[in-house]
């Protein structure tokens, strides 16, 4: 776990380089985080519990990432309510322990399930909530407005039929078998 520069002891080349990858990659994390609309510390928590690869409690994060123990068990508890972050306890220790996935793979098929659930289910069903108010005078025979009804009425079940599609694919790409996801990219990157 990163120290402040004062109480640290001499590092040897490599612990040192290694503290720096990690610190890096910790500031990545939260910056590519936060440009996905993650907040940037829950995005630093994870990583840092990633790129630890063993459990850490609310302490070591805390003083790895500088923050408070509010938002330390804050964002703890968002990650672990997403899934990619799981409670883990220790035989004689009363304290509670984090860990994240480390199979790259099925953490992207958890965010990318949990990001579905959250963001694009509410829209679609808001979409077809879109599409139903007019879906009662649609069959009417309306003057100059018909034309203009239809019009919208098209372009909405359109991109209904494009967010059903996405859905599809994203249920196969993140659903319980789960491996479509990296079965699709190695395809991908062997036809590239």
């Amino acid at each position: 776990m990163p120290r402040r520069n004062e109480d640290r002891a001499p590092e040897s080349p490599t612990a040192d380089a290694l503290r720096e990858a990690r610190e890096r990659f910790v500031a990545l994390w939260g910056q590519m985080g936060s440009t996905w609309g993650i907040p940037r510390t829950m995005a630093q928590v994870h990583a840092l519990l990633f790129i630890a690869g063993e459990p850490l409690n609310t302490d070591e994060v805390m003083e790895g990432l500088g923050i408070s123990r509010g938002n330390a068990s804050m964002t703890l508890r968002g990650l672990v309510d997403w899934g990619i972050v799981s409670r883990v306890h220790r035989r004689g220790d009363r304290k509670e322990y984090f860990v994240a996935e480390q199979d790259v793979w099925k953490m992207f098929r958890t965010i990318l399930a949990e990001r579905k659930k959250r963001e694009l289910d509410p829209l679609r069903e808001e979409l077809s909530a879109c599409r139903g108010r007019t879906e009662r005078i649609a069959g009417r025979k309306l003057d100059s407005e018909a034309a203009k009804l239809r019009a919208h009425n098209d372009r909405l079940d359109r991109l209904i039929e494009f967010m059903r599609i996405v859905d599809s694919i994203s249920q196969r790409f993140s659903g319980p078998g789960g491996k479509g996801l990296e079965m699709a990219a190695k395809l991908l990157d062997r036809a590239s």
